[in-house]
Order: structure tokens, then C-alpha cells, then sequence
């Protein structure tokens, strides 16, 4: 019995045990579950009929097509697929998307922390990225308010030199806000970062850019110095973190700010080696999830990535798997105080799934095979007063 009064939830108990005033609704045999939180996506691409390139081609030829296939989207066609990818995904159950965008925004749409992406490997590049990143922040943003509908991601440490980090760092400790970058997407990029070769060089010399100029990085361990400099953001995302090493894993976890966020169907699509997601959780590391965007992944169903985790990592605790997908996306977003949770004094936003279980053991099965459904109560059943 949930008890809620003026959309808020006022307890949480049995229905022997709960007084009660006002309209009483049965929603049937269903499971009630928080809000899922989509730790991170790119609804840029939400107009994709399905994902650019194959399954299991290298990163770097993937983004290389990506660059020649969307270069030349405009503004209006961008925030287009923006408002579908918000729909479909608020659709599928999600309340809270953190979302990648490259272009300002004037309005962004409810339910969503917008994320202005930086990145460029050239002077004019870069300030070209940093000055729309900035606009898109001041649009959104003012001195006696909250900086919590948008937040900074330098892009990745293959297209966005050190400084320009470093820059997007200050920003979101002026600001207060998060910031998500993409590391450890693949072995490639560490061989980049630490030899100046491989697939990404090979692919940035052929979109012309100057790989010697940038790579490789001058530190003993590059992947470590930016898991350094990222966590001295208020809240830092590490995306992706699929080719994290034991002692990068440890290194974080000595960052209670931050989190890894883990995009089950993309890293599926790569083919990468299995994703250290068990060994995240063991240290006590926050580990979030995220769709990615619809060029490495069919849709923008976030309850799709709790249920590929279900069929295919039986080495996780479903109640871990649930919790990425809510409360962990909240805490990692600044937004434990109305997301991610169901409890006394939150927004009765909810979701929920059929199941027949009578017991937490046995709805596991049912989650693996039913879709949710969006639910919110505004005002139903409230707390008898006091006599």
C-alpha cells in the first residue's frame, strides 16, 4: 500500500496496517518500482531507424562513419530528434534522462539534465565547441538559480585535448554541476594514449587530423592522471569504463563522487570482453546505466538494458541490476532527493510491471519478459487524520 497526498508519497506500508481516507486505486498484479533513470544517452540520434556501421566493428571505424554519416545534420533536424528520443524513452518508463547535446539549447525538455558536449583537436575546433558549450549553459542557467538542467561532457580523451578537460572541469565546479566524459571505451583508446597508435590514429590521420600534435599523452598512466583530474569535479561520470584495469577500479572508488555509467546493449553491439561491472559493484563503486543513442543500440528503452542484464549477466544480483537503473542513476545525476527511490516525502512518479510473484525471489523471471508502465498519482489515497 503506497499512501500518496498532493503527488507526494506520505508511507509506504501493508494494507492491513495503513488508515486511510480518499480514493483507493488498484492497479492489479503488478511490481512498483521507482522511475528509471537513463544515466546517459545522445537523443541526437533518436531519428535513426537503427544503429550505424555492424556488430563488432572496431570503435574507432564506428565513430569515423558516425562523423561522415551526421556531419551534416542541422540544428533544427537535431532538435527534432531530440523531442522523439525524450518521448520514446519517457514512454519506456524513464524519468530522468542525462542527455549529450551539441548544439545550445534554449529549452530543454522536462525530465532531462542536459550535458553540452566539448571536444576538438585543433585550436579553432575547440573554442568553437567551448563557445557553444557556454551559450547552451547560459540559456539554461542564472545567478539566483540551481544549475540542475544542465551540466558539462568533454567528450573523450581520443577528441578533446587535456586543457579543454581541464576547462570543463572549472565549469562544473563553478557551476556546481556534473560532468560525464566517455573513458576506457576500448584497449584502442588506451593504445592511443599511450603509444600514439592504433586503430584511433589510424583513423584520426584519415579524418586529417594531427595525431603527433596530440598523442601520445606525456603521463606514466593516462587513463589513471584523468580519472584524477575528473574527480575533482562535483560529480564526474566515467561512460562506459569498459576497459577499466583492477587499479583504475581502485582509484576510483577512492572518489565517493564518482560514478561509472554502464550501457549493457552498446558495449553488447561492440562486442568488447565481458564489461567489469561485477568487480565495480564489489569495490562500492556507484555504477549507473544508460542507453547510449540509437547508433549503437535499437532503441531507447532503459528497462530494455535491465533485462538484457537479467538474460545475460546471471553473475549480478537482479536487486543490483534494479537499483543501477533507479536509485544509483539519481545519486550519480545530484537527483537522490526526488529520483531514483520510493519513499515517504518523494514524487509519486513510479512505474510498473506485471508479474503474478509472490515473493522478491520469483519476480526476476517476470521482469525478464514484461514491459513497464509509466504511472504518477497526483492524489489518491491519503493518511486518516489524527483523532
Amino acid at each position: 500500500m503506497m499512501i500518496v497526498d498532493s503527488g507526494v508519497i506520505a508511507s509506504i506500508g501493508s494494507f492491513q496496517d495503513s488508515k486511510i481516507e480518499g480514493e483507493l486505486i488498484d492497479l492489479g498484479d503488478v511490481a512498483i518500482l521507482p522511475g528509471l533513470v537513463n544515466a546517459h544517452t545522445h537523443l541526437e540520434f533518436s531519428d535513426l531507424a537503427k544503429p550505424v556501421g555492424h556488430a563488432g566493428m572496431e570503435l574507432a571505424d564506428w565513430i569515423r562513419e558516425v562523423i561522415t554519416t551526421r556531419g551534416m545534420v542541422d540544428h533544427q533536424t537535431r532538435q527534432q530528434s531530440v523531442l522523439r528520443g525524450h518521448g520514446e524513452a519517457i514512454a519506456s518508463g524513464t524519468q530522468l534522462i542525462a542527455d549529450i547535446v551539441t548544439t545550445p539549447m534554449e529549452t530543454i525538455p522536462p525530465n532531462t539534465i542536459a550535458f553540452a558536449e566539448v571536444l576538438g583537436l585543433s585550436q579553432e575546433r575547440g573554442d568553437e565547441r567551448m563557445a557553444q558549450a557556454e551559450q547552451h549553459l547560459a540559456n539554461n542557467t542564472s545567478p539566483d538559480s540551481r544549475c540542475d538542467v544542465v551540466a558539462i561532457s568533454p567528450h573523450a580523451p581520443y577528441s578533446t585535448p587535456l586543457p579543454l578537460i581541464e576547462r570543463c572541469v572549472e565549469i562544473a565546479k563553478q557551476l556546481n554541476t556534473t560532468l560525464a566524459m566517455h573513458v576506457a571505451e576500448s584497449p584502442a583508446e588506451r593504445e592511443l594514449l599511450s603509444n600514439g597508435s592504433g586503430p584511433f590514429a589510424e583513423s584520426l590521420r584519415t579524418l586529417g587530423l594531427p595525431v603527433e600534435a596530440f598523442f601520445p599523452w606525456t603521463e606514466a598512466n593516462p587513463i589513471s592522471h584523468l580519472i584524477q583530474l575528473l574527480a575533482d569535479s562535483p560529480r564526474a561520470l566515467i561512460v562506459h569504463g569498459n576497459d577499466l584495469t583492477e587499479s583504475e577500479i581502485e582509484q576510483v572508488k577512492s572518489h565517493p563522487n564518482c560514478s561509472i555509467v554502464y550501457c549493457p546493449r552498446t558495449h553488447h553491439f561492440f562486442q568488447h570482453s565481458k564489461h567489469p561491472v561485477a568487480e565495480l559493484l564489489a569495490a562500492g563503486i556507484n555504477v549507473a546505466i544508460g542507453t547510449d543513442s540509437r547508433a549503437s543500440n535499437p532503441d531507447l528503452d532503459l528497462w530494455g538494458e535491465v533485462q538484457h542484464l537479467l538474460k545475460h549477466r546471471p553473475d549480478l544480483n537482479p536487486t543490483d541490476v534494479l537499483r543501477m537503473a533507479t536509485a544509483n542513476g539519481a545519486d550519480a545525476l545530484g537527483r537522490s532527493a526526488t529520483q531514483g527511490r520510493l519513499a515517504a516525502g518523494m514524487p509519486a512518479n513510479f512505474i510498473t510491471v506485471a508479474t503474478k510473484a509472490n515473493r522478491v525471489d520469483q519476480l526476476w523471471s517476470d521482469f525478464s519478459s514484461s514491459s513497464v508502465t509509466t504511472s504518477s498519482v497526483s492524489s489518491a489515497a491519503r493518511p486518516a487524520p489524527q483523532s
